[in-house]
């Protein structure tokens, strides 16, 4: 799962791309290739777990994050989806949109004043239009494609029309397609056109850090703004949180506290990326390793033990499965076992969040 972070000039989003991933991307560069990194998720049980069985590795879920650079026009604005910038976009399986709310005299923004709020909603109009445009594009070829077409190729058309027509009409009253209504037919239809208004999205504050103790209401304010299932509102200081996330992890806690900064912003994005992509961690343990998986909601445990290897889906036969809270409470597979805590579940069996699984398989 990757999520695409944009913003405008100066709007802090490679800050912000260091601040998760830990990196030491260059922020002062517009242009260019995406910046790629990897996050780890923070996981108590992942840690509960390393305690309990002292494995040689202890392997964290993960989440990838990609800082796509805007395109630039000789102004230095950023306006307009499309080309390679679209091509970026509509590869990610999520958007976080990080928008300016510090004041800098050194950082000139591109429309002359800092106003977040009147950002946000500029940047969510230019996804939705990129979205009409290709609309648009789509059922004027259909039109063309009508004239000769058999009966059969004609039916499917018109199909095709009526859903985007459709589409199109909602979205024009500035309605984006992760809130209108599919069947699930109709999901897998549109599933290849890679609409940006169709991705999960994260909103985040770039704020100033004394405005750190304003971040509640501010993303109070945030989520009137951007409501929707799949959207999720949040804040932090983009320049603190990067630079924190270069100290060890004892220097780290030990500023926090000192600063007020609370709890780390990576780890609140983090979440909040799982949240809104609609991820769950399984977990596996072993004298070698305990590891952390995430995993779409309503995968099967067959499909699950596809990620371990795929040999373990191909040769699946069942998995033993545990709670995390059981397992801990018991002290370990035996006892719970022992109890008749753990499970023995099917290849239909849905995984759920904090499931540990052991998976029999034979080839």
């Amino acid at each position: 799962m990757e999520i695409g972070i944009i913003g405008l000039p100066g709007s802090g989003k490679t800050t912000v791309f260091n601040a998760l991933t830990r990196g030491r991307a260059d922020v002062a560069s517009y242009g260019g290739k995406p910046n790629v990194g990897v996050a780890l998720v923070p996981d108590a049980r992942l840690d509960r777990l390393a305690e309990l069985y002292a494995p040689r590795k202890r392997v964290p879920a993960t989440v990838s994050y990609v800082d796509i650079p805007p395109p630039a026009t000789p102004s230095g604005r950023t306006r307009g989806i499309s080309g390679q910038y679209l091509n970026d976009l509509q590869r990610v399986d999520a958007l976080l949109i990080v928008v300016r709310a510090f004041k800098d005299d050194a950082v000139l923004h591109v429309d002359g004043s800092v106003d977040p709020f009147r950002d946000v909603e500029n940047m969510m109009l230019e996804i939705l239009f990129s979205d009409l445009e290709l609309l648009e594009r789509r059922l004027q070829r259909l039109d063309e494609n009508s004239k000769g077409a058999k009966a059969a190729e004609r039916d499917a058309i018109e199909r095709e029309r009526d859903l985007l027509g459709r589409i199109k009409e909602h979205l024009e009253g500035e309605t984006p397609i992760r809130d209108q209504q599919f069947t699930p037919d109709q999901v897998q239809r549109i599933r290849g056109f890679q609409f940006l208004t169709a991705k999960p999205l994260i909103v985040l504050l770039n704020i100033d850090e004394d405005d750190i103790d304003e971040a509640s209401s501010l993303e109070e304010r945030l989520t009137d703004a951007v409501q929707g299932p799949s959207v999720r509102a949040a804040s932090l200081c983009g320049k603190l949180e990067m630079d924190l996330a270069q100290m060890d992890a004892e220097e780290e806690a030990e500023f926090r506290e000192a600063v007020g900064a609370g709890e780390s912003g990576m780890n609140r994005i983090i979440r909040l990326s799982y949240d809104v992509i609609g991820l769950i961690t399984f977990l596996t343990i072993g004298d070698d390793e305990v590891r952390a998986w995430e995993l779409q909601k309503g995968t099967t445990a067959s499909r699950a033990a596809g990620k371990i290897h795929t040999d373990f889906e191909q040769g699946f036969i069942r998995a033993e499965v545990v709670p995390f809270g059981e397992l801990v409470a018991c002290g370990g597979f035996a006892e719970a076992r022992k109890r008749g805590e753990l499970r023995q579940e099917g290849k239909e069996y849905v995984v759920q969040d904090g499931d540990v699984m052991h998976v029999l398989f034979n080839l």
